[in-house]
């Protein structure tokens, strides 16, 4: 894995960091290292006051060299290629092949660094990196690093393709356990884009990608497989192991007790429970009491009419 150089397996997996992006990064980096060093510049001119002004000046250049030359350097190397800057913005240093920047790599960057951002103010990093595809600076183009974006914008995930029919449970009994995590994502990753390669080039690194495999597994290649094809195979051989694997954890998280032998198994389905005969609840309505027939009442006399009708 580590002969794929950036052409094809930075394409796969790695955004190049731009101008903006590097640009702020930097700042944040010198806005931390210059607070600090003009804190110690105060400091060590006060304890130096005593000393002549070339031992004055010998530790001004030290105390220069150190703060913003030897901290960025072991910065990133103890960090592997993130400092505080790159950090904040999601960004990190990398090798040409993607893999993580070492001693050598941070002192070059650092050395050339002190030429393209502290002397010249960043104009020759800034020109180096609009006139680089990748937007390299020198420090990069010498040391053999590239700035890439670690935080990426969601996207869709493509699923792997299916391997051939004729090679499913072909290699059940491979040892995959020396493969390690990087070189998965760099088959998945090819698996996956595979179509949008130039063909010569998608056949060559899968034939690098299964040689990698091969080595890791210490199982002889398959005789007539091709180089693709027995990376589908084998991607599905794994994502069936863990596949496998979740699935007897998540049973082992949730134990059934066990029954008795000869004990009736209880029914989820259980008759419901007699219930018991419930005492008459007295009305809240009383029947009202009976009535005395009313006494008749006397007859009324009607008046005779008179010979004078109602006037008009």
């Amino acid at each position: 894995m580590s002969d794929l150089v950036t052409g094809d397996a930075v394409v796969l997996g790695l955004r190049p960091a731009r101008l903006p992006s590097r640009a702020l990064a930097i700042l944040l980096d010198l806005a931390v290292y210059v607070t600090v060093y003009v804190l110690l510049t105060v400091g060590l001119t006060l304890a130096t006051a005593s000393l002549d002004p070339a031992a004055q000046a010998a530790v001004g250049v030290a105390g220069f060299l150190l703060l913003l030359v030897g901290i960025p350097i072991a910065v990133e190397t103890l960090s592997h290629g993130r400092s505080l800057g790159k950090l904040a913005c999601g960004l990190r240093v990398v090798r040409d092949d993607g893999g993580p920047i070492r001693f050598r790599h941070a002192l070059v960057r650092g050395a050339l660094g002190v030429v393209e951002l502290l002397l010249t103010f960043g104009t020759v990093a800034a020109i180096a990196s609009l006139v680089s595809a990748r937007g390299r600076r020198l420090g990069d183009v010498f040391a053999g690093t590239l700035v890439v974006r670690e935080r990426v914008p969601g996207a869709r995930v493509m699923p792997v393709p299916p391997p051939p029919p004729w090679l499913a449970g072909r290699f059940t009994q491979l040892d995959l356990s020396a493969v390690p995590d990087g070189l998965w994502l760099a088959i998945r990753q090819y698996l996956t884009r595979m179509n949008q390669l130039d063909p010569q080039v998608g056949a060559a690194m899968a034939a690098r990608l299964a040689d990698d495999l091969v080595a890791r597994t210490g199982a002889p290649p398959p005789a007539g497989v091709p180089a693709a094809a027995f990376l589908m195979a084998v991607v599905h051989e794994r994502q069936s192991r863990d596949a496998a694997r979740a699935f007897r954890a998540a049973a082992a998280a949730s134990p059934v007790a066990p029954v008795a032998p000869g004990a009736p198994v209880p029914s989820p389905y259980s008759a419901p429970a007699p219930v018991a005969p419930v005492a008459p609840v007295p009305s809240a309505y009383v029947a009202p009491a009976p009535v005395a027939p009313a006494a008749p009442a006397a007859p009324v006399e009607v008046p005779r009419a008179g010979g004078f009708a109602p006037p008009a």
